[in-house]
């Protein structure tokens, strides 16, 4: 089995660029827009992150419409798993992350317009 492999064979702590954390922080290097997969058409927004504590650099989704422009270069943010164990969700091709919080303000509060951002 692939994933009693992975836990046992302690490949799967190696592979992934959160160590054994659930979030990490990280600098935006740049915003990226991915292609999602057949049949739909769509460019998912996303950012390219370099994580401060062991210098990777992921791909990591941004969510809700318009979001992206709340994120600047060289901002702060702190990102998540995607929800399914370190492997790509729906449609779009090898994004294994979400961005949750963007300079210490959660995104979700800076989208609805609860919280200002801090500049």
């Amino acid at each position: 089995d692939k994933q009693y492999k992975k836990v046992h064979l302690g490949t799967a702590l190696k592979a992934n660029p959160f160590g054994s954390a659930s979030r990490a922080k990280g600098i935006v290097l740049e915003k990226v827009g991915v292609e999602a997969k057949q049949p739909t058409s769509a460019i998912r927004k996303c950012v390219r992150v370099q994580l401060i504590k062991n210098g990777k650099k992921i791909t990591a989704f941004v969510p809700n419409d318009g979001c992206l422009n709340l994120i600047q270069e060289n901002d702060e943010v702190l990102v998540a798993g995607f929800g399914r164990k370190s492997h790509a969700v729906g449609d779009i091709p090898g994004v294994r992350f979400k961005v949750v919080k963007v300079a210490s303000v959660s995104l979700l509060a800076l989208y609805k317009g609860k919280k200002p951002r801090n500049w």
